[in-house]
């Protein structure tokens, strides 16, 4: 490209010089200026060295031209192929949250609910830690998704949430209690050991609690609301589910 750029300039070097010498005989009389009317009326022959530069220059530049064509074509191309992909994943990944998975027993759902369908549109949690509930969800989830957006990335502090609902840091249980407190679900706050008497037996629809004496977290709307989360992404709030080994499952009734 270097070199095209410079045997093009050469040409048209070239051709300025042939120029002047043209008008610069109009200076020496009416005939001699008639001829050099004439010359520049009709076409100059350039040098062959000229010529041969101008045409190597244009050459060039053309080849150039269709490469950056063919380049530019080459990453559409990448990036149609790109969002095929990404399209494919996602429909794979849609089908996936839908189809029913039989649960342990231990997960089974409270058969005195009216509702006991799983299959139900997941909450999001974004890469800054806030989680967006489903448009289906229940108004009581909502409340629970925005309180504990509230408090996502609050310090973990011991005893926190608990003796008063706005605090500097909450604990485990105290995180837990602030949100379904919000929604209307609890008057006061719970340890974890006293979450494993409360609501009803089994996992929710929208909300469950596993809970045991030494630690309690919340699954709300297929995310997971978890002071250990805050180790990794420094929010309360989880895509990804974590071991439920060793924890009992309750839920808030019709939820």
């Amino acid at each position: 490209m270097v070199r095209s750029r410079r045997l093009l300039a050469g040409a048209l070097t070239a051709l300025a010089l042939l120029g002047l010498v043209v008008l610069a005989t109009t200076a020496f009389g009416g005939e001699t200026e008639s001829r050099a009317l004439r010359s520049v009326a009709s076409p100059l022959p350039l040098p062959p060295e000229t010529t041969r530069m101008a045409t190597e220059a244009r050459a060039e530049l053309d080849r150039e031209v269709q490469r950056e064509a063919d380049r530019q074509a080459d990453a559409d191309a990448q990036r149609a192929a790109m969002a095929s992909r990404e399209a494919e994943a996602d429909d794979e990944a849609e089908d996936a949250q839908t189809m029913t998975v039989p649960a342990a027993p231990s997960d089974a759902l409270d058969p005195t609910d009216a509702d006991t369908d799983q299959t139900i549109v997941r909450a999001e949690v974004l890469e800054n830690g806030i989680a967006l509930p489903p448009l289906e969800a229940p108004p009581e989830v909502r409340q629970i998704i925005e309180a504990g957006n509230g408090i996502a990335r609050t310090p973990y502090l011991w005893g926190g949430g608990h003796g008063k609902w706005q605090d500097k840091g909450y604990d485990c249980s105290g995180s837990v209690s602030f949100a379904l407190a919000s929604a209307g679900l609890l008057d006061r706050s719970l340890t974890s050991g006293q979450l494993e008497g409360w609501g009803k037996p089994g996992k929710g629809k929208w909300v469950t609690v596993w809970t045991n004496d030494g630690h309690v977290f919340l699954e709300v709307a297929g995310v997971r609301f978890d002071t250990t989360g805050r180790k990794k992404t420094g929010s309360r709030w989880q895509n990804e589910m974590r071991s439920r080994a060793g924890f009992v499952a309750r839920h808030p009734p019709g939820l």
